[in-house]
């Protein structure tokens, strides 16, 4: 593949290529007000440490008024911070003083759906049926004589159906709506030009706060055919009723046209999870998003074919529309790389989460490690979820504290994603752990008490803890040419190895076997295990200058 000479990071009009961001779930990452709850106040407090952790921008999931029926993607108003985080001039002076740090700052938006508590729905429930206030929704009828039998058989993407009837001012039961998530999060029609008009408000307003991009949610799900037939066993590519349609691209277009009026032009993220390689590459077209999230790549196990195979596939992707690749391990939606690479099964899929599955953290830790230094390797941006840093391990919580919707329609089956959100250990020997929340109050999830050794305050004392590894890893992969330009040269090394080169003289070894003989090369930059007799050992990854 060939690759392109530059001289250091993206310029600034394109530096959503090569970027490290940084993924902030506001409830869980520092604690401003003492509350238990982390807050925007304290994202400000802790901004020099995600500087000198070597960051180019943060992402928001969503910080605005809502419910929290769904961890905020649930929205209630996009231009209302919620009471929880702070409020607007909290978030506008966090953008104001990241920026003066060097970091760029990214919020989500959730154009599929709004929260049930949303000015507009609770309109909508108001005005019956056939109002101009329904037809920003999907309300329809039901089947049957009575109407009592659902309008199609979709299935909701947290179990369970898609539809929830309404009940009419007198008592007796009314239409029923469509939510492709949960109850709590009707479904908006993107037929209506309201909505349109109302979402490009949206981006203009945080654009004009200084916001650098937006992260769609669920990107694919918007269109609907509008006559919501049951879904058929084969959809046809743009024709599935409500997935990957093709009128979204017109949507997406009109966004970019936003984005690039910017002087700064400002960049779109789309959440897209598709299969197929030429319908997923059509979302990242020079008119529409500027990249999209690799989740492939992040649900893979512990395999050197299946790793190797998703990062080919990436950026052949890629490649035809010359957008960036982007590589994540998790997010707050995956069990932690600490955990899920220590258990027998180290790949990952919603359906398969169960409670009780055991996890070797220390050989998962070790893994966890070796896959940082593979995935910062990778051409493209850099996505890394708080915690991951800190080398955190999924946490199983007591059923009694779960909030997570997709436990509750899984029928208590499905742990849900709660584990992977728990607050930060900053400093200390005991809960909270300098998450910032008062005495005598809890945390709004409970930390486990052997989070100690966790702590930012203790990882930084120690050369040789998973923070430092990051630190070092991002360090390096800032000051070094040879990261920031496009493509890869395979090294073959064996079919236990992920080996290549980027640019002219760096090269990334992630050895899965037996120790491997590294090739020849001048220094080593990095590794995430100590080399043994010169060898790489198993379940390791080092940099090299050759």
């Amino acid at each position: 593949m060939p690759r392109e000479r530059v001289t250091g990071p993206a310029p600034a009009d394109r530096w959503w290529r090569d970027a490290v961001i940084y993924q902030i779930y506001p409830r869980s990452f520092a604690d401003g007000n003492g509350d238990g709850t982390g807050d925007l106040a304290g994202v400000r407090a802790r901004l020099g440490y995600l500087r000198e952790l070597g960051v180019d921008a943060i992402w928001f999931t969503p910080w605005y008024l809502s419910p929290l029926a769904d961890g905020g993607y649930d929205v209630a108003d996009y231009r209302t911070i919620d009471p929880a985080f702070g409020d607007l001039a909290d978030a506008e002076a966090l953008i104001r003083e990241a920026a003066e740090h060097g970091i760029r700052t990214i919020v989500d938006v959730v154009p599929n759906h709004v929260s049930d508590q949303h000015a507009w729905f609770q309109e909508a429930l108001a005005a019956g049926p056939g109002s101009p206030a329904r037809a920003r929704f999907w309300f329809r009828p039901g089947r049957g004589e009575n109407g009592d039998q659902r309008p199609n058989d979709w299935v909701s993407s947290f179990g369970g159906s898609t539809w929830t009837r309404t009940t009419d001012p007198d008592g007796t039961p009314g239409e029923w709506f469509l939510h492709l998530f949960s109850p709590e999060q009707p479904d908006l029609n993107w037929d209506n030009p309201e909505v349109r008009r109302e979402h490009e408000d949206i981006l203009r307003f945080w654009f004009d706060r200084g916001v650098a991009g937006i992260r769609i949610d669920s990107a694919a799900f918007l269109a609907k055919d509008p006559a919501l037939p049951q879904l058929p066993e084969r959809p046809e590519p743009g024709r599935h009723p409500h997935l990957d349609r093709d009128e979204l691209h017109d949507i997406y277009r009109s966004w970019r046209t936003i984005a690039d009026s910017y002087e700064q032009p400002r960049a779109l993220v789309g959440e897209v999870w598709l299969d197929d390689a030429k319908r997923f590459a059509a979302y990242l077209r020079p008119d529409e998003m500027h990249s999209a999230f690799n989740f492939e790549f992040m649900t893979r196990p512990w395999d050197a074919t299946a790793l190797r195979g998703s990062i080919e596939r990436t950026l052949r992707e890629h490649e035809p529309v010359g957008a960036p690749a982007t590589w994540v391990l998790s997010n707050h939606d995956i069990t932690r790389p600490v955990t899920r690479y220590g258990r027998e099964d180290s790949g990952f899929a919603f359906e398969r989460k169960r409670f009780g599955v055991p996890s070797d953290i220390a050989l998962g830790t070790r893994r966890a490690r070796a896959a940082a230094l593979l995935t910062a390797a990778l051409p493209g941006a850099l996505y890394v979820y708080q915690g991951d840093e800190l080398g955190l391990p999924e946490v199983e919580l007591p059923v009694e504290v779960l909030q997570d919707p997709m436990h509750f329609r899984s029928d208590g089956v499905d742990p849900g994603r709660d584990g992977c959100r728990v607050p930060l250990p900053w400093a200390g020997s005991r809960r909270p752990y300098g998450f910032g929340t008062a005495p005598g109050r809890d945390t709004w999830l409970p930390q486990p008490e052997d989070w100690a050794r966790l702590t930012v305050e203790a990882q930084s004392e120690d050369r040789d803890s998973m923070l430092s590894l990051y630190r070092a890893m991002l360090g390096i992969r800032r000051r070094t040419a040879d990261l920031h330009r496009d493509g890869l040269e395979w090294l073959e090394l064996g079919p236990d190895v992920i080996a290549f080169r980027r640019g002219d003289e760096t090269a990334s070894i992630t050895n899965f076997g037996a120790p491997c003989a590294l090739p020849e090369h001048r220094a080593v930059l990095l590794a995430s295990s100590p080399l043994r007799d010169g060898a790489l050992p198993a379940d390791s990854t080092v940099w090299l200058t050759l």
